[in-house]
């Protein structure tokens, strides 16, 4: 673990693996309880609810369970034999033994679970998450053209687009996608955090003030595959999860609730916010206007930590945190942003990129990447009829979104009366009928 105030330095037996590792960042595992940065009693009452909740488990087991090394468990396991919480109940492999609470053990083991019902990994200190954040920061990545290129390489993206969003990625900024529904602003946001390529590691928990808050969410997080290098295998401390880059997308639905340390004092566990969530990621707020909050609230919370890049959150316990704020912010409205939020707010929000309807040339790209993935055969003629017969008579602007939903009605067609899916002139007159009568009073 790097080296903080408050923390133990990174182990010597882990500098090496660190400085042969592509991973700028790698949470090395603890040789001892004290580089755990826990207190003795929270993993004591850790490995006590676990053995509550299972009944019997081996010492190995357990620190599986906890994600601490067993070897820094065993002098714990042999301390709570000695106060009659635990004993043995019979030989396991690699001299390990199989554990289960006495009956003392098991009113320790319920009043800890009254106190916190946590149970899982083990937290990391919220210093070491904060380094774990310096280090890792979206804004230390620097995306070329060739890396938009392949991150947006299954969408269709006006080439001249590249020049305004390439800038406006490398900042860390956070921008503004605007424009007219259904042209692909939530579909390009969330291709944005592939431009940066690189995983990430975060904790299941941190811990502060002796508070547990979860981290790691499986709405937005997705662990992937550890690469060990071919110089040296290292391993890594289990509390630490490695993730994509996350990116977290939030809609109408965003309440101000969402934006702080959520606690249930039933269980006396707290939640992330989504800003800590989308740390060294992205931060997608879709149709931004249309919360149940105002804009403007939006705006004082995060005025400050926008331009700051630390946000202040508020433990159960009344005490107030510091964190990062290390995240692209996106916002996507159909809205004009002038329109949503002052000059002050729009001054912290530097690029605002205007997502266009497509012309000609590119309806017809988006016709033919999605007849790809529709698995049918694209022809230009029938995309041009539906152009002639259907949007210049009517005047209907062409959206991005069109070519995906019109091939899908198709298919649905093509579907109910058993024929094969094929792109005919006179499949999509008809579906264009119930299609445009929906979205006609957009466009």
């Amino acid at each position: 673990m790097p080296a903080t105030d408050t923390q133990s330095p990174v182990v010597g037996s882990g500098i090496l693996a660190n400085l042969l590792r592509d991973d700028g960042y790698w949470p090395t595992p603890p040789r001892s309880l004290e580089e755990t940065g826990l207190t003795s009693s929270m993993v004591e009452s850790l490995v006590c609810k676990h053995l509550g909740l299972v009944g019997m488990a081996s010492g190995r087991q357990i620190a599986q369970q906890i994600c601490l090394p067993f070897g820094i468990l065993e002098e714990l396991y042999r301390q709570l034999r000695s106060r009659m919480l635990i004993c043995h109940t019979g030989s396991a492999p690699l001299s390990d033994y199989y554990y289960k609470l006495t009956e003392q053990g098991q009113e320790r083991a319920a009043t800890y679970a009254a106190a916190c019902a946590y149970v899982g990994p083990a937290p990391a200190p919220l210093a070491d998450y904060i380094v774990s954040v310096e280090a890792q920061t979206i804004r230390a990545e620097a995306p070329r053209r060739e890396q938009l290129e392949s991150a947006f390489s299954k969408i269709c993206v006006d080439t001249e687009l590249y020049d305004s969003l390439g800038p406006a990625i490398n900042s860390g900024a956070g921008l503004f996608l605007y424009g007219a529904p259904g042209n692909g602003k939530s579909t390009l946001a969330k291709c944005i955090t592939m431009c940066f390529g690189q995983s990430i590691w975060i904790p299941s928990a941190v811990v502060d003030d002796n508070q547990i808050v979860k981290v790691f969410d499986e709405a937005y997080h997705e662990p992937v595959e550890i690469s060990e290098s071919s110089l040296v295998k290292a391993e890594h401390d289990a509390r630490w999860i490695k993730i994509r880059r996350p990116t977290v997308m939030v809609g109408g639905e965003l309440t101000m609730d969402a934006l702080e340390i959520r606690h249930d004092p039933r269980g006396n566990i707290s939640e992330a916010p989504l800003q800590m969530k989308s740390n060294c990621g992205c931060l997608l707020i879709d149709d931004f206007g249309r919360q149940r909050m105002e804009p403007l609230e939006l705006l004082n919370r995060w005025i400050v930590p926008l331009e700051a890049r630390q946000d202040f959150l508020t433990l159960a316990t009344g005490k107030k945190i510091q964190v990062p704020f290390e995240q692209l912010i996106i916002f996507s409205t159909n809205l004009e942003p002038k329109d949503l939020v002052d000059e002050a707010f729009l001054r912290r929000i530097p690029y605002k990129i205007e997502i266009t309807d497509p012309n000609e040339e590119e309806f017809h790209e988006l016709f033919k990447l999605y007849a790809a993935s529709f698995n049918c055969e694209y022809k230009k003629d029938v995309v041009d009829h539906l152009i002639e017969n259907h949007y210049r008579p009517r005047k209907l602007r062409m959206r991005r979104c069109h070519a995906r939903d019109l091939i899908g009605q198709v298919r649905n067609f093509c579907a109910y009366h058993d024929i094969p899916l094929e792109l005919k002139t006179e499949y999509f007159d008809i579906v264009v009928r119930s299609y445009f009568t929906v979205v006609q009073g957009m466009s």
